[in-house]
């Protein structure tokens, strides 16, 4: 579904955030990339939807090139491909169901979407999206009443209600606490297994790497140095990958999950 050829990004400065990636991701995959910040994780994501114009190589997405797509065929190619962030990027001042709406703009014309003239279709839709994620209540509290992990849930529902076939989340529980971080996460789980959606995450933390994952792909220095099933994810694996033994904070805090279950219970 998606491929990585020879793919080289460099930087202004002469920085190489990506090396030489060569990458096959199957449909329906639930991939994590883990490494250290700057090994090149937001970058792969980041070509792979072209936010980020790469230096060298070729990304396919279902056989069709999106390093040289322009114009039309561009926007029809990144239809697909949702983008969930660390910061969420909400409107903050719009509501949940304007926020979710706003999946739908590859679908309309410019002045439809500006007016916020959605079909009846679309406003359906986008309920459906929050219902899948336990957030429909919501719908019409502005998203900075939100909290942060309701905040991503909105995000998420952003990317169903645009029917992405695949999901690109950037770090999207670096800044929640333990118990938001699984609620988040068996989201994406969930939507992954229950629609097939490719999902590939850029985590900090091994231990949900290994819990979510179903492959897991490690980058260091902008080069993949790790690509497997997350069964031979070992710990020696992991020290490989980020160049030294693991430390505390690369692990999730599982009492800390614990403990707030019980508060809020």
């Amino acid at each position: 579904m998606i491929e990585l050829h020879n793919v080289t990004k460099t930087y202004a400065n002469g920085t190489k955030g990506l090396n030489n990636i060569n990458l096959k991701f199957k449909q329906g995959e639930f991939i994590a990339v883990v490494g250290l910040s700057g090994a090149g994780k937001s970058t792969l994501l980041r070509s792979i939807n072209r936010l980020h114009d790469i230096s060298e190589g070729e990304i396919l997405i279902n056989g069709s090139s999106i390093t040289k797509a322009q114009g039309k065929r561009l926007r029809m190619i990144r239809r697909d491909i949702g983008m969930i962030f660390q910061s969420f990027n909400l409107v903050k001042r719009s509501s949940v169901l304007r926020n979710v709406l706003a999946g739908r703009v590859g679908y309309h014309s410019t002045l439809r979407t500006i007016l916020g003239r959605f079909p009846k279709e679309d406003v359906e839709l986008a309920f459906d999206a929050l219902d899948r994620v336990n957030i429909s209540e919501k719908a019409y509290s502005r998203a900075d009443q939100l909290s942060g992990g309701q905040q991503q849930r909105v995000a998420i529902a952003r990317v169903l209600a645009q029917e992405a076939k695949i999901i690109l989340a950037d770090e999207p529980v670096a800044s929640l606490d333990p118990l938001t971080t699984k609620q988040v996460m068996d989201d994406l789980k969930r939507i992954n297994q229950d629609l097939g959606i490719t999902t590939i995450v850029n985590l900090h933390f091994i231990d949900l790497a290994r819990e979510y994952a179903t492959r897991i792909v490690g980058l260091r220095a902008g080069e993949v140095v790790f690509d497997g099933p997350v069964e031979e994810a070992t710990d020696e694996r992991f020290a490989e990958i980020y160049g030294r033994p693991i430390l505390a904070d690369e692990l999730l805090d599982k009492q800390a999950v614990h403990e707030q279950g019980e508060v809020l219970v």
